[in-house]
């Protein structure tokens, strides 16, 4: 396998705008999995490695990092668009006492119809309880709703990919039912209808574009909560004086939306639940080394707080989380439910693998040769990990040597025992020079 094999299997939603980039070393230092680089005094993405989880856009000072996804004005390209909004967005307005006054904006909006995620949301509770029950093997289960959480496991913890919860998101359930729903009412063409959904982080825009579990998604655009938020402002304050019924969604549904929502939807006590792409790290570690027993389920959330931390947010995560516990407090538990038969639709269609990007050799002989010499150049560095080289750390400078994308010059310490070398050796020339 040659380095960088992966580079076009997997789209990253997550892009560096290079006149905006001083090449300073706050984004590599914050990367989980060490995807960034400093190269030419500009920051350089490895796609490869990269799963979405936003936080160098969240720590750059000069915003030289964004995230890609649909503008505002592509509703225009379909015939009847459906808003699919996530249930964090419920959460970034204050005073908000009734969420029909947000949905029924978002038709003044433009949309010709609404359907809640968090409706599918419950549905996917439903059926991980009926999952969790009859897998008790493969207990602890781990969640599979954060895109970024997923691709973390994949790329380096291998051991865990069948643990996963193998359901399709929320969003995508959605989008499904929110499809069926109106080709029925419409008797449009599939194509003609366009289901957009209003995302809090990149990582869902990239489960959109390359989506993991499914073959393609049911999602035509993903719209951020940040270009959202304006728009739907003013008019919330029109939809208060005509405000529709339009929610279907119970305390489980919008409890998705924060960190531990989706674990206290399955309504049971034995479950760990973690936010913080650090935090979940940590957890994964543990689980890797069997430190987690009798656990029937784990909750990860890359962002902060859970969705509502996702930075195409607009309010404080532990704020928002606040503001959603204010709104589900007179709500039913649950308002949707679905048939036994349905099961399955759920489900994933396509096997999650295993993605070897962090393979140093292309075979075993190649990968001990390679792991002898990147131990060999590390034994060079002063373990710092000062990130001046442009690599956040000393080790991840050796392996980029032996992958002959750095040089041993990169470091400084190395470079000034080399200036200082060759300054000796010009002294000496010149003494000598001098006596004669």
């Amino acid at each position: 396998m040659k380095d960088g094999v992966y580079m076009e299997k997997f789209f990253t939603s997550v892009t560096l705008n290079k006149e905006l980039c001083k090449g300073c070393i706050n984004c590599i230092k914050r990367c989980p999995t060490q995807a960034i680089r400093v190269r030419n005094g500009k920051a350089v993405i490895k796609k490869e490695f990269c799963i979405d989880c936003g936080e160098c856009i969240r720590v750059c000072p000069y915003h030289a990092k964004e995230a890609t996804y649909d503008k505002v004005d592509i509703m225009k390209d379909y015939d009847y668009i459906v808003a699919l909004p996530a249930p964090s967005l419920y959460a970034q307005f204050n005073n908000l006492d009734d969420i029909n006054i947000l949905l029924t904006a978002l038709i003044k909006m433009g949309f010709d119809d609404v359907f809640e995620v968090g409706s599918a949301a419950e549905l996917v509770s439903e059926v991980s309880r009926s999952y969790i029950k009859e897998h008790k093997e493969k207990w602890p289960i781990i969640n599979t709703a954060c895109p970024s959480v997923v691709r973390l496991i994949q790329v380096r913890f291998p051991n865990l990919i069948d643990h996963l919860l193998p359901l399709a998101a929320p969003v995508e359930i959605a989008a499904k039912m929110a499809r069926d729903q109106a080709i029925k009412e419409t008797g449009l063409a599939s194509e003609r209808i366009g289901l957009f959904f209003i995302s809090p982080c990149p990582a869902k825009v990239t489960a959109v574009k390359s989506p993991t579990g499914m073959l393609k998604s049911e999602v035509d655009a993903v719209l951020a909560i940040k270009d959202v938020y304006p728009i739907l402002l003013p008019l919330m304050k029109e939809s208060m004086d005509n405000m529709q019924d339009l929610r279907t969604i119970g305390r489980i549904g919008i409890s998705w939306g924060g960190s531990g929502g989706e674990a206290s939807g399955l309504l049971i006590d034995n479950y760990l639940a973690a936010d913080g792409i650090e935090n979940v790290i940590r957890v994964l570690e543990d689980l890797e080394d069997e430190k987690l027993q009798n656990l029937e389920f784990i909750e990860l959330n890359a962002c902060s707080g859970g969705c509502v931390g996702g930075v195409l947010t607009v309010e404080n995560p532990y704020a928002a989380k606040v503001k959603l516990k204010r709104l589900r407090k007179y709500m039913p538990v649950a308002n949707n439910h679905m048939e036994e038969r349905e099961y399955d639709e759920l489900y994933w269609t396509k096997e999650v693998e295993y993605q070897p990007v962090f393979k140093i050799g292309n075979d075993l002989k190649d990968s001990f040769t390679k792991m002898a010499q990147i131990e060999e150049l590390y034994e060079k560095f002063p373990k710092l990990d000062c990130g001046s080289c442009g690599a956040p750390t000393c080790k991840a400078l050796a392996e980029d040597i032996v992958r002959n994308e750095a040089k041993e010059k990169d470091c400084i310490h190395i470079l000034r025992e080399y200036i200082h070398k060759i300054t000796d050796e010009l002294i000496e020339i010149d003494k000598e020079i001098d006596n004669r």
